[in-house]
């Protein structure tokens, strides 16, 4: 008993420490015009970079970028930007400038048709959200979304930028 005490009490603890810095995967992305698309360039001029895996099929997805939508001039002016990456297949593909155009979205949008993203990092669901530094570390991630988000995601940027 006292040893499952002493091993729930260190993984309780454990939680507390920060993660060790995790470097973001080298994935193949195309603009949606085709064109290849290089995440370690965008990670090195910027002060961090929001990478927000999504699809146009994800209600949760689009009311996360909607809600961000609010807080990104700001944050560009301050050397932030966002690459939303979909994952939508190569038949969906068509709707996704219509649907960013209609939203007014100003991010970076790029595709990821083979989702070498789900793979690579680990993540089955979206939306699914990364903050990377100039180095191309992960410093940050969230799974999903709920009202409210983005406003820890505005937090977390704010204490990055410190």
């Amino acid at each position: 008993m006292r040893n499952l005490i002493l091993a729930l009490t260190a993984i309780f603890l454990s939680s507390f420490t920060s993660a060790p810095l995790k470097q973001f995967p080298q994935i193949s992305l195309k603009t949606i015009q085709g064109q290849n698309y290089s995440l370690e360039k965008t990670f090195a001029k910027n002060k961090l970079t929001i990478v927000d895996f999504w699809a146009t099929w994800c209600g949760p997805c689009k009311k996360e970028l909607d809600a961000i939508k609010s807080h990104y001039k700001e944050w560009k002016g301050k050397g932030v930007e966002l690459v939303a990456v979909t994952i939508d297949d190569a038949q969906a593909l068509n709707k996704v400038m219509p649907m960013v155009q209609q939203k007014q979205w100003e991010y970076t949008i790029v595709s990821d048709v083979n989702k070498q993203s789900l793979a690579n990092l680990g993540f089955s669901s979206i939306p699914q959200t990364y903050i990377v530094n100039q180095k191309g570390e992960i410093v940050y991630t969230h799974p999903g979304y709920t009202p409210g988000d983005e406003k820890e995601l505005a937090k977390k940027i704010s204490e990055l930028l410190k």
